[in-house]
């Protein structure tokens, strides 16, 4: 199943905490700040969200400074600066989880859903229209926006020269903005 399980086995840990949590138990210390900026970051998992205020991975998953690398876009759409992003954590830093977060009530999944948007915001729904089709069930389009996110990654990683796609896992999951809780995609 996972090369990684004991990490995705810690997001899923941490997302158990964060559902009845009132604080971030992560550690964001002066202690870990200074720690970082010496030593450097080495983040256990990468997660390309949306850019929704409602949706903090660090939170969501009880993460602190530094554990978590973070890549945020309207609708949690993968495109080009975000595959960089995603090769940067995993080739330079190492990180071996990459997952692909959407959420309940996207406003991005929404959208394209009455038909898209305008100006910028259209490249958004643009790419949503590509992984949802025809789809019309908002909860089935997150779905299949984060499987086309998910499926997009794993084509970038497949004769990655840095990136071993052998040791890195990538998955979809969903979170739920009401209850706190996230649908791993197994």
């Amino acid at each position: 199943m996972y090369k990684n399980k004991e990490i995705i086995d810690k997001l899923k840990e941490g997302n158990k905490k964060y559902i009845d949590a009132k604080t971030n138990d992560g550690d964001i210390s002066a202690d870990i700040r200074k720690d970082t900026t010496v030593n450097g970051q080495h983040p256990y998992a990468i997660v390309v969200t949306c850019s929704d205020s409602r949706v903090i991975p660090e939170s969501i998953f009880s993460a602190g400074i530094g554990e978590i690398f973070v890549i945020r876009v309207a609708g949690n759409v993968i495109g080009e600066h975000e595959l960089g992003s995603i090769e940067y954590a995993a080739g330079h830093l190492g990180t071996k989880v990459i997952m692909v977060l959407g959420h309940t009530h996207c406003g991005a999944v929404g959208a394209t859903l009455q038909g898209g948007a305008e100006g910028y915001t259209k490249l958004l729904t643009d790419a949503i229209k590509k992984a949802i089709g025809d789809e019309k069930d908002e909860s089935k389009a997150c779905a299949l926006n984060v499987n086309r996110g998910v499926e997009i990654i794993n084509k970038a990683l497949e004769n990655h020269e840095e990136i071993k796609a052998s040791e890195v896992d990538v998955l979809g999951a969903v979170y739920d903005i009401e209850t706190g809780k996230v649908d791993f995609f197994e």
